[in-house]
């Protein structure tokens, strides 16, 4: 008999997730964390420093404030590095006590170390003073999260090259910066700190780059950024990076071109923890950046009772979505199937501005060949945006003209992760245009754009 029913090795959104669930159907659960403390990526390098980096940048800045007192205004004059961690320690210890609590009264074990498989239901656990423990279970979920890739041609050197994870712990706060990578970890680094005046140039060797929002979404995204005089380099790979001692960073690029600034953060891509867990003892193989393949509607690798979920198994890699596949993870190994999960969900990117997309884009409307209409709504139409001092911001609704359905929700602007649920509630119960026309949105509100924009279809739908 296993000694355990299910060992989670992580503890991240998924692997807490999947633990405190199993934990509610009266499993025995060991979770295995070889960090210092619970919580993964998510807190401790991830998730929740970024958030709570930008929410520091943006209050100590005046960022929300400027529209009224100019570009120039600022609630603290002089902000460094110091004033950035004292927030974001506080509130990474308050995260981890309240998931050691969720672990206490869900009586879920937890172990401090780093784990691997020993045969298909054996787990051994090195202590960080050499001791070794086994542990046997009938189920396991590999919830160990990704990390940076830190490719060799980049000279990382904790001082002055920084990747993703170490950024959060910068020794300074610079007057320039170059990011490489305009994925989303890369954009919402490049504009927070761009939000702190600090001259920013974002590199990406795509001619284009978060490729999955809505094109004129990202017009509006974009056109901001340019105004901020944020420099985009797209197209053009770096070929080498220079950083000596004590002096600039130095990008040469493919078309001849080199960038300079007091600092470089790389972050360009994610690979799987997995490269200590030996999966082959488990029967397990990995990818080129070291994710599992898992069934998509149960998370079942391979190996029928390991399960993966979470940033180690791609795409779409977010907290949100890591949590559900841990849940459901859990439940399908003992026996209780979940309802199928909603057709969509948001996806929210915590640059400056926000953006925050669910449902189709305009693109993938078109090429559906579905018959459709936009509604667009600029927040500074609404009398809470005036309140607020917005210049920017949009939401598009994107309609079927033949049901009348809602396909698409994007919002650019203050608040898009937050509002985007309205859209998505709407999206997933089918619900049609006449919800945003018929019904009353609090007053003065942001949420006001779903009915502008709902009206803005409705007239363009009207004429047809």
């Amino acid at each position: 008999m296993a000694e355990f029913d299910m060992i989670v090795i992580g503890s991240g959104p998924s692997g807490r997730r999947a633990a405190v669930q199993a934990a509610k159907l009266g499993r025995r659960v060991l979770v295995v964390e070889r960090g210092r403390r619970v919580g993964g990526v998510s807190v401790h390098t991830g998730t929740i420093p970024s958030k709570t980096l930008r929410e520091t940048v943006l209050n100590l800045s005046g960022w929300r404030e400027r529209g009224f007192y100019g570009r120039s205004y600022r609630v603290k004059q002089d902000i460094g590095a110091e004033d950035l961690l004292a927030r974001l320690h506080k509130t990474l210890d308050h995260e981890v006590e309240v998931l050691e609590h969720q672990f206490s009264r869900n009586a879920v074990r937890t172990l401090r170390g780093e784990a691997r498989f020993v045969g298909p239901h054996g787990i051994e656990v090195r202590a960080e003073n050499g001791d070794v423990h086994t542990h046997t279970a009938e189920f396991v979920l590999i919830a160990c999260g990704t990390r940076p890739f830190r490719p060799d041609y980049v000279p990382f050197n904790g001082a002055t090259v920084f990747d993703s994870d170490e950024i959060i712990e910068m020794p300074r706060l610079p007057r320039s910066m170059i990011v490489i990578g305009a994925g989303v970890i890369g954009v919402e680094y490049a504009t927070i700190f761009s939000a702190l005046d600090v001259a920013m140039t974002l590199i990406e060797p795509r001619a284009s780059f978060l490729d999955f929002i809505d094109k004129e979404v990202m017009e509006e995204f974009t056109h901001d950024l340019r105004d901020r005089n944020v420099a985009l380099r797209l197209g053009s790979p770096v070929t080498a990076i220079e950083a000596p001692e004590g002096g600039r960073v130095t990008c040469r690029m493919d078309d001849g071109r080199s960038v300079s600034a007091d600092m470089l953060l790389f972050a360009a891509g994610r690979i799987g923890n997995t490269d200590t867990l030996n999966l082959e003892a488990a029967g397990l193989t990995t990818d080129a950046r070291g994710r599992i393949a898992v069934e998509p509607k149960t998370l079942q690798t391979a190996v029928p009772h390991i399960y993966a979920a979470g940033d180690v198994i791609g795409f779409p890699s977010l907290a949100s979505t890591s949590m559900e596949q841990g849940r459901v993870a859990a439940c399908h190994a003992f026996g209780l199937q979940p309802p199928p999960p909603p057709e969509f969900f948001p996806y929210g990117i915590y640059s400056v501005p926000e953006i925050s997309t669910v449902g189709m884009n305009e693109e993938e409307v078109r090429k559906r060949k579905i018959p459709y209409e936009c509604g667009v709504a600029r927040f500074r139409e609404t009398s809470r945006g005036h309140i607020m001092g917005l210049d920017g911001g949009m939401m598009k609704l994107i309609f079927s003209l033949k049901t009348r359905r809602l396909l698409g929700c994007h919002i650019v602007g203050e608040g898009a992760t937050e509002l985007i649920h309205i859209g998505q509630a709407v999206l997933n119960l089918k619900g049609t245009i006449d919800f945003f026309i018929e019904n009353t949105f609090n007053y003065p509100t942001l949420a006001e754009a779903y009915k502008i924009a709902g009206l803005d279809a409705w007239n363009r739908m009207a004429r047809v």
